[in-house]
């Protein structure tokens, strides 16, 4: 798994983050989502490898990086620090500006990336998401039921306590789905309480300061400035609530691509060949 990648805790001025990275070539940095670590890459980050730097941190709070302190407002947790985390991260390893992926709960630190450092942000790839702010502006009874767990992880204490019940069952995953040694990786971040508190306190920043930060860039007027890449599991339920996913990172983007992948939601682990080919190639066009 990874081969010819290094592995190690990197240092930041606000977070230590366990890094995976490999390769030569133009810089990307790849953003997992929840509850991964950034593992879920290691059928992709090769096949990237061969013409580009690639970078896969653990998120901070997630895997093995460092737990941010609790506070009243999830600022910890917010999409903000995890931004600054990914440029301090880059610069650290040598690179001003780099391409950034995010699938899930990472495709929303990939795009606050992007929104509070255009200078440093080439290419943005978002896997499987919306604007936290659409999301919620957009909610209806379809959202609740298929994405209730949004709401539910914001209660305090309730959801740590369902999930270390039984990881397993909550979150699901097999050593045959995802490899023996990527599985064995989650598992030990599913099982760590520190780990899953700080992935909940994810959620718990989305509904709050995540979400006045996507209200203050929207009313000021603000859009991405690179060119935008959006994929979206054909299998998964971004279709069924937004019909065309595209209409809906229009208003947000200046210029903007993308298509929907025949696959189930961790497209990474499932379509990783297709996946790599549409990133390359969005890399290359623009």
């Amino acid at each position: 798994m990874f081969e010819g990648f290094d592995l190690e805790t990197i240092e930041l001025p606000e977070a230590n983050l366990r890094v995976r990275h490999g390769g030569s070539g133009p810089p990307v940095l790849l953003l997992h989502g929840h509850p991964r670590t950034h593992v879920t890459w290691h059928r992709v980050a090769p096949l990237l490898a061969k013409t580009h730097t690639v970078v896969c941190p653990d998120l901070r709070g997630f895997g093995q990086s460092s737990k941010p302190a609790d506070t009243p407002d999830h600022s910890g947790s917010s999409k903000r620090a995890k931004a600054r985390d990914c440029v301090a991260l880059m610069r650290k390893l040598g690179f001003d500006r780099f391409a950034v992926a995010g699938h899930d709960r990472g495709s929303y630190t990939a795009f606050r990336t992007a929104m509070d450092h255009p200078n440093s942000v080439s290419h943005l790839a978002i896997l499987d998401g919306v604007p936290i702010i659409e999301a919620l502006e957009r909610c209806d009874s379809r959202f609740a039921t298929a994405w209730w767990h949004w709401f539910f992880f914001a209660q305090p204490e309730k959801p740590e306590r369902a999930i270390l019940a039984d990881p397993e069952a909550w979150y699901g995953g097999s050593a045959e789905q995802m490899g023996a040694e990527a599985y064995a990786d989650y598992r030990a971040a599913i099982h760590d309480p520190a780990t899953v508190h700080t992935m909940i306190e994810d959620y718990r920043a989305g509904l709050g300061i995540d979400r006045e930060h996507d209200e203050a860039d929207r009313l000021a007027g603000r859009r991405i400035a690179c060119p935008t890449l959006v994929l979206w599991s054909l299998q998964d339920d971004l279709e069924q609530l937004y019909g065309n996913v595209l209409d809906v990172w229009r208003p947000w983007t200046t210029t903007l691509r993308g298509r929907g992948i025949d696959c189930g939601h961790h497209m990474a682990e499932e379509a990783p060949e297709e996946l790599a080919r549409e990133l390359l190639g969005f890399l290359a066009k623009t």
